[in-house]
């Protein structure tokens, strides 16, 4: 298994200076840093040898990091991608998170915040599979946690991986109110605190996905089947 001291990390950024501050703070921390400045040195890269996990900058010249990122989806790598950014606006990040990043950053950061970061991620993706366990069902909802399926009543659900994970999170524990602390360190691995609104973006993305379901398969769902405690977190209430 790779650990957070053993991993391979690409960083992805054309600030000559930023990068190499980046790649001697990582590698103080044990991790193999390879790095590039531009998307398509990036995109070779990958091809010759997938890393770790990936730090991407946003502002690459030619393509974005954002459409790197997406690129990198569509061609089925399932690392862990961390954007940076100097842009701190809500829509920023969650087109970042759209395009597939699992967490997002913004400039200036402190470097430990981006260790921990990684870490973090590193270890939610390297995490030990426990037993078998058997699919939940909460109402219409059909979650199979072993072979990463989710349905509303007949109709599938088509899930990134991190939106999988959150689901079955709150369909786990269903009616229990989870604190968005909680379900950080559920989903993404984190254990410490980070100011992120990373599971809001996530809810509203599964939120639109059940709705489309429940709309396109005839199901009767409730309004909101995963709901807000304002507060605290959010719930999957049973019907």
């Amino acid at each position: 298994m790779t650990t957070p001291g053993s991993a391979t990390v690409l960083v992805v950024e054309d600030d000559d200076a930023v990068r190499r501050a980046i790649g001697r703070g990582l590698g103080v921390h044990g991790m193999t840093v390879s790095e590039v400045g531009d998307a398509e040195a990036a995109l070779i890269r990958v091809a010759q040898a997938p890393p770790d996990l990936m730090v991407l900058d946003v502002g690459l010249p030619g393509m974005s990091g954002i459409a790197l990122c997406a690129e990198l989806r569509a061609r089925g790598l399932e690392v862990p991608i961390l954007i940076l950014s100097a842009r701190d606006q809500v829509g920023d990040r969650v087109e970042g998170l759209r395009a597939g990043a699992d967490d997002y950053l913004v400039k200036p950061f402190d470097l430990d915040e981006l260790v921990a970061r990684l870490q973090a991620l590193l270890r939610r993706a390297t995490r030990v599979a426990g037993p078998p366990t058997s699919a939940i069902n909460v109402g219409a909802l059909w979650v199979d946690v072993d072979r990463r399926m989710a349905r509303l009543g007949t109709h599938a659900l088509d899930l990134t991986r991190r939106e999988f994970d959150l689901l079955a999170a709150l369909a786990t524990n269903a009616d229990i109110v989870m604190s968005r602390i909680r379900l950080l360190e559920l989903v993404w691995g984190y254990d410490f605190e980070v100011d992120t609104n990373v599971v809001d973006v996530f809810v509203g993305y599964l939120r639109r996905k059940l709705a489309a379901a429940g709309a396109g398969g005839g199901e009767h769902i409730q309004d909101n089947p995963i709901q807000t405690v304002r507060g605290v977190g959010f719930v999957l209430r049973r019907p």
